[in-house]
């Protein structure tokens, strides 16, 4: 029987013609998609987005999951509390593609479901599934929640999405010149291809991979033994994965192999990319890692009108503006906490994934001081958190109801649920200041910030991950100085940067805002300018084929 050919839905542009398969576990490409959680979908929907907009011939390669990360709801106390609820698409398309893989031995049935381009103005996206009849229940559950904790399901994830996807292409006979690892949680696709050809330098040339790791032990390692019982390796032997990926260890490193494996690799950041250079290069025979700066989809981000007045020059109609995408967006505070915030009040937000080293609550590390600054009479302020920690993470989960706990002291301190793709637009219109403190260097990229930017939000940032490539001080945002990150101990660094916080904050942020309101404007319109650009998905889109793909 022939095979279908999968006809790519637009003409590409000449300078985009090579065909890529772009491999993600997360893609967040709109609201009403639930299969993202953070950072790394937000990137990958940009990413699709921009392709399209470019004509771009990618193609994305995802897991439909059936619960989604999770809905992210209260206790009666408005604690968290995390639910799990079914997802259905009626959008997306059925093309009868239904295959099966090997996982601990036995045949997984998968079904492939397809996005449209036109949907929602995105690359062309297959959507994988195992929630299926033919299937066990435990089989089914492989697509059921993003992120699983159980080994084995992890893995099977994993394989669902390389092995699973590699297949996929095969069928719809989609002849990919590039096979794109966004992380590597797509590996087993290579062992696939190897499986196939038997050529590690011929799947080689076909392999890139983009780390987004900073961190060696943020990077997963498996025990090689269930790899192997699992059929992480579609097939080849534990010698062969030796031979191939010169890794001897019990516990099999994923990005090391993936590194190992691929022509070309790249980080997220040009900091990033440093920093990746410096932890793999003591491996040896790795690619060469180069430095590909995240960025976000300018036509879906950006609050149009407000970049109308700015090129009007009126000065104006932006702070009117501003005023009113703020208003809008403190209508779901107060929905959702009972507070009414007002709009001529400066507002700082902290929103994106609850994490250790991002340090959700280093304004509360010194109570008195972040006391007076809620309290703060002269110069008021209003203060937003909000962000999902990971659903089996009692650690940040307790950082989070601990949040909620204070802000039932303040009125001026809201915590909100919910932050998806909506809630997130939202939260950039609502912010005067986009706090964001990570522990350097730990965050790879992060790009919450440019996307608070292109809503007329000013970063108040420690030097991390895209920052210094953007922030010039006192010109389009505010950055912490650098304390010195290598010598000191996490305590030093925390009170270092609390105190400097503090002191941007109540002696030079503050009193600009409310004293000085042409200073604050001249700050407000060269970061729209600056982020305009240089941190726009379609430059990193380009950036992705000319660096990485040609």
């Amino acid at each position: 029987m022939e095979k279908p050919i999968f006809i790519f839905p637009y003409t590409h542009q000449a300078d985009y013609g090579k065909h890529v398969a772009y491999f993600s576990m997360e893609y967040a490409i709109d609201q009403s998609l639930k299969i993202y959680s953070g950072g790394l979908g937000f990137l990958a929907g940009s990413h699709m987005r921009s392709a399209f907009s470019l004509k771009q011939q990618v193609v994305g390669i995802g897991i439909l999951w059936k619960f989604g990360y999770y809905d992210q709801g209260r206790n009666e106390d408005q604690t968290l509390r995390v639910d799990w609820q079914q997802k259905l698409y009626s959008y997306l398309e059925d093309p009868g593609i239904r295959f099966t893989i090997k996982i601990h031995d036995a045949d997984v049935w998968i079904k492939a479901y397809y996005l449209p381009p036109d949907t929602f103005q995105s690359a062309p996206l297959f959507l994988l599934t195992t929630d299926l009849a033919e299937n066990d229940y435990v089989s089914q559950t492989i697509s059921h929640r993003l992120y699983d904790t159980n080994t084995a399901t992890k893995l099977a994830q994993y394989m669902l999405l390389g092995i699973g996807g590699a297949k996929l292409l095969d069928i719809i006979n989609y002849q990919a010149e590039k096979y794109h690892l966004n992380e590597a949680h797509g590996l087993p696709a290579v062992f696939y291809l190897l499986q196939q050809s038997k050529d590690k330098e011929q799947v080689k040339e076909k392999l890139v991979f983009t780390t987004h790791t900073p961190e060696e032990a943020g990077n997963e390692k498996h025990p090689i033994d269930l790899c192997l019982e699992m059929g992480f390796f579609a097939g080849l032997n534990k010698q062969e994965v030796v031979d191939v990926t010169g890794i001897e260890d019990a516990q099999f490193n994923l990005s090391l192999a993936a590194l190992r494996l691929s022509k070309k690799a790249n980080g997220v950041s040009q900091l990033h990319g440093q920093v990746a250079r410096a932890m793999w290069e003591k491996y040896g025979g790795i690619s060469p890692i180069d430095a590909i700066t995240n960025a976000q989809n300018w036509k879906y981000w950006a609050d149009k009108k407000l970049y109308g007045s700015l090129q009007a020059d009126n000065e104006e109609e932006m702070v009117r503006r501003k005023k009113q995408i703020k208003s809008r967006a403190f209508q779901i505070v107060a929905d959702q906490t009972g507070r009414l915030f007002k709009s001529d009040v400066l507002t700082i937000v902290w929103a994106r994934r609850f994490a250790g080293y991002k340090r959700a609550d280093l304004l509360l590390k010194h109570f008195d001081r972040f006391d007076r600054l809620l309290k703060n009479k002269q110069y008021p302020v209003q203060l937003i958190w909000a962000g999902k920690p990971f659903p089996f993470d009692e650690g940040s989960i307790a950082l989070f109801n601990h949040l909620v706990h204070v802000s039932h002291s303040y009125s001026n301190v809201a915590i909100l649920t919910g932050y998806e793709l909506a809630l997130s637009k939202s939260l950039k219109q609502a912010a005067d200041i986009w706090l964001n403190n990570p522990r350097v260097p730990r965050e790879a990229s992060g790009t919450s910030g440019m996307t608070a930017a292109m809503n007329g939000a000013l970063n108040l940032s420690t030097a991390d991950g895209w920052i210094p490539e953007f922030i010039q001080h006192g010109v389009n945002g505010f950055v912490v100085p650098q304390a010195d990150y290598q010598r000191s101990s996490v305590e030093e660094q925390d009170e270092h940067d609390f105190y400097h916080l503090y002191e941007l904050l109540e002696h030079h942020i503050l009193p600009m805002y409310y004293d000085h309101l042409r200073q604050w404007s001249a700050i407000i319109k060269q970061s729209m300018q600056d982020v305009r650009y240089q941190f726009d998905s379609d430059r990193m889109a380009k950036e992705y084929y000319l660096k990485l793909y040609s």
